[in-house]
């Protein structure tokens, strides 16, 4: 699983479903959009993104379920 923030969703889904940079994504082939939040402040998303990485990955799972108990990718046929 990989949690970040962005001000650009749609490039930064981008980028990740193109291997645009080397690292953990592409590492480790994670291409899919499963769960966001949307905030107004980037204050607000990296406080909420230090919440979420300091939590467990069954916390994590949990959070994804809860919106997408499937998994889907999210960005579906964004590109």
């Amino acid at each position: 699983m990989y949690t970040g923030i962005t001000n650009d969703l749609e490039k930064r889904v981008y980028a990740h479903k193109n291997k645009v940079f080397k690292g953990f994504t592409s590492k480790y082939n994670l291409d899919k959009l499963v769960y966001c939040e949307r905030y107004e402040t980037a204050e607000e998303a990296i406080l909420r993104e230090k919440q979420i990485k300091g939590g467990s990955r069954k916390k994590k799972l949990d959070l994804i379920r809860k919106e997408n108990i499937k998994f889907e990718d999210l960005a579906g046929d964004w590109f």
